[in-house]
């Protein structure tokens, strides 16, 4: 809670203003706090995030965009057909290193599977934390609004309750089937 009101400003004190009245009595007591904490300036995403963008989150990223790729499923589909065909004898038996059942290839690819899922976490973790970022921002523009609107209002000398049971039986409807 933030106290925003005070007399010690005579010449614009949010306590004589209708429309701060209105988001102070939101919590259903004109006390002078807020019910909504104060907002800072909306920013995009991406001047938030530049900072956590390191080297191996990037490269994270592009290891599962690969990853994710046909192209990564063509290479290894070609990759495992030459490796077994080697292994099978197809170009002859000196070309053999990794006898069937083929425990040297399954152990490369059970090791590049726990990188893979790795990175793959690395990524997801980012874009978690993106979209909380896009989430308080959204927060923020609709904190600020919602009290612009009610300050509009309040200077076209709009009745907020009935504004508000409006928007609730509005509420209400959309969440009807």
């Amino acid at each position: 809670m933030t106290e925003v009101f005070s007399d010690d400003n005579p010449d614009h004190s949010p306590m004589s203003c209708a429309a701060c009245r209105i988001i102070d009595s939101a919590d259903g007591a004109v006390d002078g706090i807020l019910f909504m904490p104060p907002t800072v300036h909306a920013m995009h995403e991406h001047r938030l995030l530049g900072p956590l963008l390191r080297a191996q989150d990037k490269a994270a990223d592009k290891i599962t965009q690969f990853a994710g790729s046909m192209r990564f499923v063509w290479i290894h589909s070609i990759w495992f057909v030459i490796w077994i065909a080697l292994n099978v004898g197809a170009v002859g038996a000196s070309a053999k290193f990794d006898k069937f059942p083929f425990g040297l290839l399954t152990m490369i690819v059970s090791l590049e599977a726990i990188f893979l899922s790795t990175f793959v976490m690395v990524s997801q973790n980012r874009e978690a934390q993106r979209a909380n970022i896009r989430g308080q921002l959204d927060f923020e523009t609709n904190l600020r609004s919602e009290i612009w609107a009610i300050h509009i209002g309040a200077s076209l000398g709009i009745d907020p309750e009935h504004v508000e049971e409006i928007v609730a039986l509005a509420i209400n409807n959309t969440r009807t089937p």
